[in-house]
């Protein structure tokens, strides 16, 4: 039986969520929780990464619960949670189709980047926003927002895994990129069917860099659309605090 898990958590405790030998992860910390359920050693197969440090609020994974267990879909998260330490949780459990697949069926994801402009953060942002306190022009923050939508190849707004090759595609769809202006400051969301390493950092990073002026729009367009250019964006890598992973959807969504 396949299961799907809606996880969320926090990320500051751990070093992304990939397996790393010495490591604490995410993914490793739930099959931990997931063998001590099963009462033997279960693999998880997550929608994607997220960077030491960044948040969750609506990752995907899914399993394969042995036959012999009894366990019905929905008490998976309960019995789950019981195991796992208090940042992380989740949140819903489900069984899908045997061909379901958290990355590969996935069709589009939803990420938010929190930053704070008000002069003094309160504390209770500290790990989960960016604080800005110059803050933003947001006329030029809309321009931003605006470029980015629709489909562009993204190479300058993306960090190298070390394993890209001459057919590495970067090449994505971006349906929505906005900002909701806040009491303090800004939550920027970006969707689209599917993001490159760091890429949602660098595309906030830019945006802000920009929004304070220094960068022009100029810039920005040159880097969308001249691929063979040369621009150090890992300059501009926002912090992975004030990133969280709102949302995976699915064609039956």
């Amino acid at each position: 039986m396949r299961i799907k898990l809606t996880i969320a958590y926090d990320g500051a405790p751990y070093k992304g969520w990939q397996y790393q030998p010495g490591m604490v992860t995410v993914q490793e910390t739930i099959e931990e929780a997931l063998s001590a359920v099963a009462k033997q050693r279960l693999s998880i197969y997550a929608s994607g990464r997220t960077d030491t440090g960044v948040h969750a609020n609506g990752q995907v994974a899914h399993f394969d619960a042995p036959e012999a267990l009894t366990l019905p879909p929905e008490r998976w998260a309960a019995a789950l949670n019981t195991k796992l330490p208090p940042f992380i949780r989740i949140m819903a459990s489900a069984q899908v189709a045997e061909d379901f697949h958290s990355r590969f069926s996935a069709v589009s994801k939803t990420y938010q980047y929190r930053v704070i402009t008000r002069e003094v953060m309160h504390p209770h942002y500290h790990g989960r926003a960016w604080h800005m306190p110059r803050g933003l022009d947001l006329a030029i923050l809309q321009q931003v927002m605006e470029a980015y939508q629709g489909e562009h190849d993204f190479r300058h707004f993306s960090a190298l895994r070390g394993n890209e090759t001459e057919e590495t595609s970067y090449v994505r769809h971006i349906t929505e990129a906005c900002y909701d202006q806040q009491e303090d400051g800004v939550v920027i969301r970006y969707s689209g069917n599917g993001f490159l390493y760091k890429m949602v950092r660098i595309l906030t990073g830019v945006a802000v860099q920009a929004a304070q002026g220094r960068m022009e729009l100029s810039q920005l367009h040159a880097m969308l659309s001249d691929v063979e250019g040369e621009y150090n964006t890992a300059k501009f890598c926002a912090p992975a605090g004030g990133l969280t992973l709102q949302e995976v959807r699915y064609p039956t969504e």
